[in-house]
């Protein structure tokens, strides 16, 4: 084993300035059917980091890395038809996403993948499922992992369809606060001069952190919505203007995983305001309100209502604008014209 494999991840609990990110993957681990955590920020905002410190508290711990060139069947993996005629048997070389079960699968620069290894991607991660098929034969393996996709937004966006089908999204940005930025470079110099010693100093937080994951996977099932949780829900995203309804489906759950991660008996409204902004992030197609503002229509409404209003009237010509003041100026040469007698 090379030195690089064995060195120990840097530990989730030390991580400094990550709260919103952390709370994400944290969520997603306790219920990996919310679809996967998408992480949109400049270099050097320890992305990577996070996802590995994740995977090193989940009892598998596995870190699956998808390279940007990676085909579709070295993701999902292969059948040997060959196999399957000769003995009737379906052999099957297991990809990354067999690999990745109970861990995490990392994509670095989602947005440059082709769509189709995406799509894969994210049905994976919500079903805990997957399916290869060629020639009429199939076989399927469960693949429940952590969906970590990073991306550079100078790099290039997602379409719409496929960000809508992230789960959480977190955006980072680089601190700029001096304090903030000395306690992340003196916690990732003391560890980059000794990990196994940083690692033994965070290693009772790290414990109980994993106890606490596992307790809330344990009791996630036994948590109902309300109706009072549902409409809550409802509001913010209409509030947001999504599109569908896969944001009130992922607000529950991130709402749900929250609840069982604080040990609440039940979900509660306050649950899906604390995760909301995550869950609209990427969909969210009006700006954001205040508790106290009216609630405000959405875009194609408030279109309609300003055609109508503009072209109410029966007098008005089509494509009529109002008069505009013009100021006069005298022209050198020109004679005025006398008055006209009244």
């Amino acid at each position: 084993m090379s030195a690089a494999a064995s060195r120990p991840a840097f530990p989730f609990t030390a991580l400094v300035g990550q709260a919103a990110l952390q709370r994400a993957l944290l969520l997603a681990a306790i219920d990996p059917a919310i679809g996967g955590v998408l992480v949109s920020g400049p270099r050097g905002t320890a992305k990577s980091t996070a996802a590995r410190a994740l995977a090193a508290l989940l009892p598998e711990g596995a870190f699956v890395t998808l390279p940007l060139g990676a085909s579709e069947d070295k993701l999902i993996g292969t059948l040997d038809l060959e196999a399957a005629l000769r003995e009737s048997a379906v052999r099957f070389a297991p990809g990354l996403l067999a690999r990745a079960h109970g861990g995490v699968l990392y994509v670095d620069e989602v947005n440059l993948l082709p769509d189709v290894l995406v799509d894969v991607l994210l049905d994976a991660a919500t079903s805990g499922i997957n399916t290869v098929e060629r020639d009429g034969i199939s076989h399927t393996h469960e693949a429940r992992f952590v969906l970590v996709g990073t991306m550079n937004p100078e790099e290039g966006e997602l379409r719409p369809q496929l960000l809508d089908r992230f789960g959480v999204m977190v955006e980072l940005a680089t601190p700029y606060d001096a304090a903030e930025r000395q306690r992340i470079v003196k916690a990732r110099l003391a560890f980059d001069a000794d990990p196994q010693a940083f690692g033994a100093a965070h290693e009772a937080e790290q414990r109980a952190l994993a106890l606490r994951i596992a307790a809330a996977r344990g009791v996630l099932d036994g948590l109902v919505w309300s109706d009072a949780v549902h409409e809550r829900a409802a509001r913010h995203s209409i509030e947001a203007a999504v599109d569908g309804l896969r944001a009130d489906l992922v607000m529950l759950r991130a709402a749900r995983a929250l609840a069982a991660f604080e040990g609440a008996d039940a979900v509660s409204p306050d649950h899906v305001d604390q995760v909301a902004d995550g869950v609209l992030a990427h969909r969210r197609r009006a700006p954001p309100q205040r508790p106290d503002a009216p609630s405000r229509a959405p875009p194609s409404a408030e279109r309609d209502r300003t055609h109508a209003e503009a072209n109410a009237g029966a007098d008005a010509d089509w494509g009529e604008l109002p008069p505009e003041p013009v100021a006069a100026a005298q022209v050198k040469g020109v004679i005025p014209l006398p008055a006209k007698k009244r």
